[in-house]
């Protein structure tokens, strides 16, 4: 449950949302909901963030992610959106279409601390995410 180190005991997880820039649907094709969702798995492997659950939608994505307990917020974010991005520009070039500057997730995001006594509502919240934009 709790990850331990040399001088703290404790859990860092977090609901992450994050939005394609303009709430653009980028995701409505399979394929590239599969690309989206293993670029942001490949960022937080390669930072230490491991992934409870991730869901990609047509307009957003949605994740648990369990990261360093030294690692802020702003970093958690920084990391998911910005190297995400960079291997999905490298995946798919034809983004760069629609998104020329190399924007591809919104400023914008949401982030909460998820707690033992709300990871099962919040797990269970993002498992049904196609049922609530159906």
């Amino acid at each position: 449950m709790y990850k331990h180190s040399q001088s703290s005991v404790g859990s860092n997880r977090k609901h992450v949302q994050i939005t394609p820039k303009y709430r653009y649907h980028m995701m409505r094709k399979d394929k590239l909901k599969v690309f989206c969702k293993v670029a942001i798995e490949e960022a937080c492997k390669k930072h230490k963030i491991e992934i409870e659950i991730i869901k990609v939608m047509e307009e957003h994505v949605h994740l648990i992610a369990d990261a360093p307990r030294t690692m802020s917020d702003a970093q958690l974010i920084q990391i998911i959106k910005g190297l995400s991005a960079y291997l999905l520009f490298r995946i798919c070039p034809d983004l760069r279409k629609r998104y020329p500057k190399g924007h591809f997730w919104t400023a914008g995001y949401f982030c909460e601390g998820v707690g033992e006594s709300d990871f099962s509502a919040t797990y269970e919240y993002i498992e049904k995410q196609e049922m609530h934009h159906a």
